[in-house]
């Protein structure tokens, strides 16, 4: 299954009219460039699972990313090319997507 499509059928799961209203999945451009992403995970089935900090290759300049979660929300980071890698590693670490890219 690809991330992407992954992470479309991980939030519609999440969907209960209440959490998708107030708190849900925020992606954003950086400056690197690159993308970030913030999911509340209060009110999922991932409420209060811990990440700890995975940086992959973080001081390189196009092929890196970075996730982890803080007061219960993931945080991930990545460039342009590394989104989805990031992505996974939420995957893999909320025990809900396979190793299998």
């Amino acid at each position: 299954m690809d991330v992407l499509d992954w992470l479309a059928q991980w939030f519609q799961s999440q969907c209960d009219d209440d959490w998708e209203h107030g708190s849900g999945i925020t992606t954003e451009s950086i400056d690197n460039p690159g993308w970030s992403i913030k999911v509340a995970l209060a009110g999922t089935d991932c409420d209060g699972r811990t990440l700890e900090r995975t940086n992959c290759n973080y001081e390189h300049a196009t092929d890196w990313w970075t996730c982890w979660t803080a007061d219960n929300v993931l945080t991930g980071a990545a460039d342009l090319s590394s989104f989805a890698q990031c992505l996974r590693h939420f995957g893999r670490g909320q025990q809900a997507l396979p190793s299998q890219p």
